[in-house]
């Protein structure tokens, strides 16, 4: 069964969760692409810092669901993959380049069925679903790259990052708008304070 329109309007209220994740995402493939010949240990560390930051955003954008929707667990989910990937980055920085592509490769793929799987719950209440589903179809693209080229150099690793940063940090950006257009109507139709919601 999908998401209750309760559940909508608050995933609605953590539209900006969704449109940080976006922005951090932004930041990270223009910082990728600015300075190409970053060395693996930088790029392993700007890996890090964005699954961390965007695994938190995650956890609290699932977090703030858990009372009005069955499958808040997913957003949960998603930020300790994406917490757990940047933490195995920061532990090993030291591992082989392969080692780390195949990390970021399943932690995109697992990421990506994660934002389809909330794409489909999101389908039946808001028509911004689209931007979630294209998140998750590149990020799951993105990581079966990787796992088919697990050898490609650093370069190439830091354009590939930074580009599927850049496309998926524009989609969440997307959601988050379209989420908080419902967070004013939702405001404006008092749904909150008619629905109990704090």
């Amino acid at each position: 069964m999908g998401l209750n329109f309760t559940a909508v309007i608050v995933l609605a209220r953590v539209w900006w969760a969704f449109v940080l994740r976006g922005v951090l995402a932004i930041l990270f493939g223009v910082l990728a692409f600015l300075n190409v010949a970053l060395a693996a240990i930088a790029l392993v560390a700007l890996f890090a810092a964005w699954a961390i930051i965007d695994g938190v955003t995650g956890l609290i954008a699932g977090w703030r669901t858990r009372s009005q929707d069955r499958n808040w667990w997913w957003s949960v989910v998603e930020g300790l993959l994406g917490i757990a990937a940047g933490i195995i980055a920061v532990l090993l920085p030291g591992t082989a380049a392969v080692a780390l592509v195949l990390v970021i490769g399943a932690w995109a793929v697992i990421t990506g069925a994660l934002e389809i799987y909330g794409a489909i719950k999101l389908r039946a209440q808001i028509s911004g679903e689209l931007w979630l589903v294209l998140a998750g179809i590149g990020s799951i693209l993105f990581g079966l790259l990787l796992f088919i080229f697990p050898t490609m150099g650093v370069v190439t690793l830091t354009w590939l990052i930074g580009g599927f940063a850049l496309v998926f940090g524009v989609l969440l950006i997307m959601l988050g708008l379209r989420l908080r257009t419902i967070h004013g109507q939702a405001v404006r139709n008092n749904e909150y304070a008619e629905r109990g919601i704090e």
